[in-house]
């Protein structure tokens, strides 16, 4: 069987003072983009950074600079060019005209990726509801954009029958993937309920693409999820249950990993999912720690959680891939950090403890000899503690549970001696 060519892409920046820094272009995130680009299945064959005061309104590069970037991709033989910036449509089909080259901007990169890892229904919806947001205004009859679907990086996703509908059409499906992610959001509301009511905290886990989330939660879990070394290997996410001590179960919830400029539209569209983190009890922010630029990726990741109004959540910073650090100097270990290997096991035990210090305060497990006249308790039991187990004996129920210091007093008297822990 013959093996797929790879694309051959030009990768391209533009550094201008108008724009945010957050969205300067440098060698480091033209790296970024390369990783992006290579798991989309493409070939860097060139790359070009332009400095200037201001973007060009018709072209982002200048005039002069885009036709040499056509005359870089015609001696390369490039079949795309990718810019590390956000292009307008207008923009796009500019520099299409002049290049002769198919161009695409790194949230259609990224966007292309996540269709492709996409596989559940839910995670489907939202990458299908993110593209149709992209694509809409893009949308300009039959110019530009629908003459080139149907095949290479970028154009995977909704597909060409689809697109080349009326905006009418593609805005009535919009509705339809709100409306399905709506009910995304019910039921997630009613299970965050039952997880309430049964006094099972979230623990949510983040940080950037490839920092090791999915590999923790194997290692802790044995979820058995992908986790191989590759960007946004994790689309889809995964919740298990998991047991940090005798008195203290939570539910872990792995998250879709953040990146530099991603798309604020994908962002929208996965809100369903990540806003999960608006409700955890805590936090795990894993950090590469082998990543010589891990300071500026934890930034990315607490200002998009900043935007998701999870910034102030309680958090434990976990440093993973420790096995890999030459030399560990400068990378903070104290009461509020963990250094650990997910992949190995190393300092889980340090996790553990972490996680108990901040959520398993003023617990008591207990085992109760409730006498039957005294029943009233159970549905207060049940209720407001976590019931472990029940048994009916001649003259009593056996209970063990574990309640909190506000329903203590109400029960202590029928607690076994002898088998009572306190947190």
């Amino acid at each position: 069987m013959e093996e797929k060519r790879l694309e051959k892409a030009i990768l391209v920046g533009l550094n201008a003072k108008e724009l945010p820094e957050e969205m300067a272009v440098t060698d480091e995130s033209l790296d970024e983009l390369n990783e992006l680009l290579m798991t989309a299945g493409g070939e860097c064959v060139g790359r070009l950074i332009q400095n200037r005061q201001t973007p060009e309104p018709k072209t982002f590069l200048g005039t002069g600079k885009a036709r040499e970037l056509g005359e870089f991709a015609e001696k390369l033989e490039a079949d795309l060019i990718v810019f590390d910036n956000q292009l307008s449509p207008a923009q796009t089909r500019n520099l299409e005209e002049i290049t002769g080259v198919r161009v695409i901007d790194r949230s259609t990169l990224i966007l292309d990726i996540f269709a492709s890892r996409a596989e559940t229904k839910e995670g489907k919806l939202q990458v299908e509801l993110a593209q149709y947001r992209y694509t809409l205004p893009r949308l300009t009859g039959k110019g530009v954009m629908l003459s080139r679907l149907g095949g290479g990086i970028g154009t995977r996703g909704p597909g060409e029958t689809k697109l080349e509908t009326e905006r009418r059409h593609i805005r009535r499906h919009i509705s339809h993937l709100e409306e399905e992610l709506r009910e995304v959001r019910t039921r997630r509301a009613l299970n965050r309920k039952q997880r309430v009511k049964n006094q099972i905290p979230l623990v949510a886990i983040v940080g950037y693409t490839n920092a090791g989330k999915s590999t923790l939660l194997n290692t802790l879990t044995g979820a058995g999820i992908s986790a191989q070394n590759r960007l946004f290997d994790t689309l889809d996410p995964t919740t298990r249950r998991y047991r940090v001590t005798d008195t203290l179960e939570v539910v872990l919830s792995d998250t879709v990993g953040f990146i530099r400029k991603l798309p604020h539209h994908l962002v929208d569209a996965f809100r369903a999912t990540l806003e999960e983190l608006s409700f955890a009890d805590l936090v795990l922010h894993v950090i590469d720690a082998s990543d010589e630029n891990w300071r500026e990726r934890a930034r990315v990741v607490a200002n998009l959680m900043q935007d998701l109004d999870a910034a102030q959540k309680p958090t434990v910073t976990v440093f993973n891939k420790i096995d890999l650090c030459e030399n560990t100097e400068g990378i903070p270990h104290d009461e509020c950090t963990v250094w650990i290997s997910a992949k190995n096991g190393t300092g889980l035990d340090d996790l553990n403890r972490a996680i108990a210090k901040r959520l398993e305060t003023g617990l008591y497990r207990l085992r109760l000899h409730l006498p039957y006249q005294s029943l009233g308790l159970l549905d207060l039991l049940h209720r407001d503690a976590r019931v472990l187990r029940e048994e009916y004996l001649a003259d009593c129920l056996e209970m063990d549970v574990i309640c909190d210091e506000r329903l203590y007093p109400k029960v202590k008297e029928f607690r076994v001696k002898g088998n009572e822990e306190h947190e």
